[in-house]
């Protein structure tokens, strides 16, 4: 079989100095901002929903920069996936609360969806002692299915779930010491959905963080993850005190509040491609 194209232009480009890969990204960004007019859309009306307050030209400049993260953070996944590992290392930055993984105890990697997401998951796999555990939604291509699957299994014991096993399985890994890194601030549709706010907006969100850190028994690790110009920071944060409650929707609520002090302190890093207010509480009107 023929190597993907896409795949080894990946592999070509692992080697090159993070300065240029960064370059690349910066252009490729502004390229996909220019042209992507649907996904451009999509992004604005996130911003201009989550924060009105900001004039439109701040939130523009917000947009464009979220692109260039957005290709960057895709072109990281060369050396994160190909790279030496001693490199690999070298541009990872594991701080914080990082004793919080220690252990055996049940937990939960709080992990929203910010640029770095693969990079956070990459530096605790090959870093941190211990067996994780992910959901995966599987991808279009069988090529493309298991570089990403591969990928996201190089370092450590790391097992992939599929959404559609549900949560028995999960349940059971958690409670035998795998930590799940857990990825639930998107919009999943209105299926097990509630709505609670997201920056004042009523927002669908699958309460799984409260409910798996229930049945599992497991606490909760907020795991934070930020492109710098030497990689990233991957920022471990103190476990949740009082969580998860028996009120599955305040919990859901704390979680898109917290998220919230994420975001503010690095906006352009979060994922606003994706269409956060799909859906929509009985009655309101579309968004995108």
């Amino acid at each position: 079989m023929m190597p993907h194209p896409g795949i080894l232009f990946m592999r070509l480009i692992a080697p090159l100095p993070l300065s240029w890969l960064r370059g690349l990204g910066a252009l490729l960004g502004r390229f996909l901002y220019t042209l992507a007019a649907p996904r451009r859309k999509v992004v604005l009306a996130n911003l201009a929903l989550c924060f009105p307050q900001r004039p439109l030209a701040e939130r523009e400049n917000v947009a464009r920069q979220s692109f260039v993260c957005f290709a960057q953070a895709f072109l990281d996944r060369a050396w994160l996936w190909h790279g030496k590992p001693e490199m690999v290392r070298r541009r990872l930055c594991l701080t914080g609360a990082t004793s919080e993984l220690h252990g055996q105890a049940p937990t939960i990697i709080f992990a929203p969806h910010f640029y770095g997401l693969d990079a956070g998951a990459t530096a605790l796999s090959q870093q941190v002692e211990r067996r994780f555990t992910t959901i995966y939604t599987p991808q279009p291509g069988r090529a493309v299915d298991a570089w990403i699957k591969n990928g996201r299994r190089r370092f450590g014991q790391v097992r992939l779930f599929y959404r559609a096993d549900g949560l028995k399985p999960i349940v059971a890994a958690l409670r035998t010491g795998e930590v799940l890194y857990l990825l639930p601030d998107m919009n999943f549709g209105p299926q097990e959905s509630i709505f609670v706010p997201f920056y004042g907006v009523p927002a669908a969100t699958v309460p799984s963080l409260s409910r798996l850190a229930r049945l599992g028994r497991a606490k909760v690790v907020p795991v934070i993850t930020r492109m710098t110009t030497t990689g990233y920071e991957v920022q471990v944060h103190p476990a949740w005190s009082h969580f998860p409650t028996e009120d599955l929707e305040a919990d859901t609520a704390r979680m898109n509040r917290t998220l919230q002090d994420y975001i503010d302190t690095m906006p352009a890093q979060y994922y606003w491609v994706h269409k956060r207010f799909k859906t929509r509480p009985p009655g309101a009107p579309a968004v995108y």
